[in-house]
């Protein structure tokens, strides 16, 4: 979660330091003319990316069908060439243009197809790769398609094992209570889970790590904290909970280093973005993919994972996502081919696990400059996975309260949730705008059916008082329950948090001391026989029927900005 107050300290932010004093009009300038001259070094850094603009051949599909890939490909004017021929480059993420691998060459024509070798779990491996046309003039090649991905990984999978879909009823649980008790009593389905790349990571001189073969290395993993995560995964699985795992990079793992993105070294954050911008960790994300898709599957005695998170907040960049480009297409580039390998090395594993991107609720406003608008974000995501080969992804949204703290989920400052697409925010009141906006046809997921969103981080304050914690978790649970799009409603925290509390963030169902809040009571009784009760307070406390609420889509708001008195 990426608190208002919480804003990662990154060193080459110009004028992003709050604690000095304004600069004058020749520092300003002089800052200026020194960004221009950074935009420049980092712009001519980095392999010039082509645009579609004057593209006339298109690769309709690249699937994997036994043990080739097959793409078909697809023009309506056929373009000039020395030889009459289709070029397919096979491209690792980090290369563009024709600096790949030739792997297939085929007559050219206004609709074609063309095989190659896949050479699955080999050094010389295509399922992640990315294809374009070319073709040869006065010798030299010209890209003359978009690229294009394997859209079918699942193909492969050996391992895939049956859903655990019991219900939306989540929460992120507490490591030292997870066999208290707790999460049977409040009926959870559903939790999510945190790992951290740089805790799994390992060499092959650490005791106990865990070698995995792939692609032709070996891949080490810490075999402590892996097996720390195996109880943990096997424990929810036990409980009849299905497991969401949120994949993090935090960066300060020894062994880890390679998967930090070059662009990303230079900044002090939570998270960072994953390296594809070279061979070493490109090839490590693969293994990783690979790794904990096999692990995970329930194929073994490691227990089940269904849904893996990428990042959390990937649009927060300067707090969870960190890459020093303020640039919108750069960022989202690079998070859609780290996406895309691990969506198609986890797929090749187990066929019915879920992938998830993650945004947060600043839809249209933007609390951090650092950060871009969800909104945008999302659009941008959707462009590539369009252009690039569309997939099964799957999003996850986090809806809190804006601001954070406002303790009202029903009540939102009218400044800040409106119902319209132009709302600054989204939250459960205007959730609707989100599950229309995923209904339009451009994001509608190959099958033509709408993508799993899932709820995977929201929370509410006791801080200024418990009765609106409760009627807030009642609503937002409610009014998830009430959209069938809606695969997950998840509560962050189980426990208050000491260093959030001080932002009036009393997010847990327990306080600090282990204390059980009204909000335990009522989180326990929502989705069983004893539902009734907890509408019925909830009513009682927001002042009309709760279901009548839900059931009309009735959105209240009150003046201002949402500053509680």
């Amino acid at each position: 979660m990426r608190e208002d107050t919480l804003v990662c300290s990154i060193q080459r932010e110009i004028g992003m330091d709050r604690s000095k004093k304004p600069m004058t009009k020749m520092m300003a300038a002089l800052a200026a003319i020194i960004f221009m001259i950074g935009s420049m070094v980092l712009f001519f850094d980095k392999p010039l990316k082509a645009q579609a603009a004057g593209r006339s051949v298109a690769i309709d599909s690249c699937l994997i069908s036994g043990t080739d890939v097959v793409c078909h490909i697809k023009t309506g004017s056929v373009p000039a060439s020395d030889d009459g021929k289709f070029y397919i480059y096979a491209d690792e993420v980090y290369l563009d243009g024709t600096a790949g691998e030739i792997v297939a060459s085929v007559k050219a024509g206004t609709s074609v197809s063309v095989s190659f070798p896949l050479n699955y779990n080999t050094a010389d491996s295509n399922l992640s790769r990315k294809f374009l046309v070319a073709v040869k003039r006065n010798g030299q090649m010209y890209q003359v398609s978009d690229e294009h991905y394997i859209t079918n990984p699942e193909v492969l999978a050996a391992l895939t094992s049956p859903r655990m879909n019991v219900g939306i009823k989540g929460i992120l649980p507490e490591i030292e209570k997870i066999a208290n008790g707790d999460l049977q009593e409040l009926g959870i389905q559903q939790v999510v889970y945190n790992m951290h790349l740089d805790d799994i990571c390992s060499g092959a001189s650490v005791p106990g790590a865990i070698p995995f073969e792939y692609n032709g290395q070996t891949y080490y993993f810490d075999g402590e904290m892996v097996k720390n995560y195996d109880g943990a995964v096997r424990t929810f699985n036990s409980y009849g909970m299905q497991v969401t795992m949120v994949i993090l990079n935090g960066g300060k793992g020894t062994y880890s280093q390679d998967l930090v993105h070059p662009s990303a070294r230079d900044g002090v954050c939570e998270g960072y973005a994953l390296n594809i911008a070279d061979a070493a960790g490109t090839n490590y994300l693969k293994a990783i993919g690979a790794f904990l898709g096999q692990r995970y599957s329930g194929r073994f005695e490691y227990g089940q994972v269904d849904n893996w998170i990428i990042g959390n907040e990937v649009n927060a960049r300067t707090s969870w996502w960190y890459s020093n480009s303020t640039s919108l297409d750069y960022n989202v580039n690079n998070y859609v081919k780290a996406f895309r390998i691990i969506y198609n090395e986890m797929k090749s594993m187990n066929a019915n696990v879920r992938i998830y991107n993650s945004i947060d609720q600043e839809w249209n406003r933007k609390s951090n400059p650092g950060s871009f608008l969800a909104k945008e974000y999302l659009d941008q995501f959707n462009y590539y996975m369009i252009r690039e080969g569309n997939i099964d992804w799957s999003l996850s949204f986090h809806p809190y309260n804006s601001p954070l703290y406002d303790p009202y989920a029903w009540n939102g400052p009218e400044a800040w949730v409106k119902e319209s697409i132009s709302s600054p925010y989204i939250t459960m009141q205007n959730i609707d705008i989100l599950i229309d906006y995923m209904h339009q046809k451009q994001f509608l997921n190959p099958a033509g059916e709408v993508r799993s969103i899932s709820l995977a981080e929201i929370g509410y304050t006791s801080d200024f008082g418990t009765d609106a914690q409760e009627a807030s978790i009642a609503y937002g649970y409610l009014k998830a329950a009430s959209i069938p799009d809606i695969d997950a409603f998840i509560l962050f925290r189980h426990t208050d948090d000491a260093h959030e509390m001080e932002s009036h963030l009393a997010l847990g169902l327990c306080d600090l001391s282990g204390n059980k809040k009204p909000a335990y009571e009522i989180y326990k009784n929502l989705g069983t026989s004893n539902e009734a009760s907890a509408k019925e307070r909830a009513s009682q406390i927001i002042g009309m029927d709760i279901d009548q609420m839900i059931r009309e889509n009735i959105v209240w708001t009150r003046p201002g900005t949402g500053v509680v008195q």
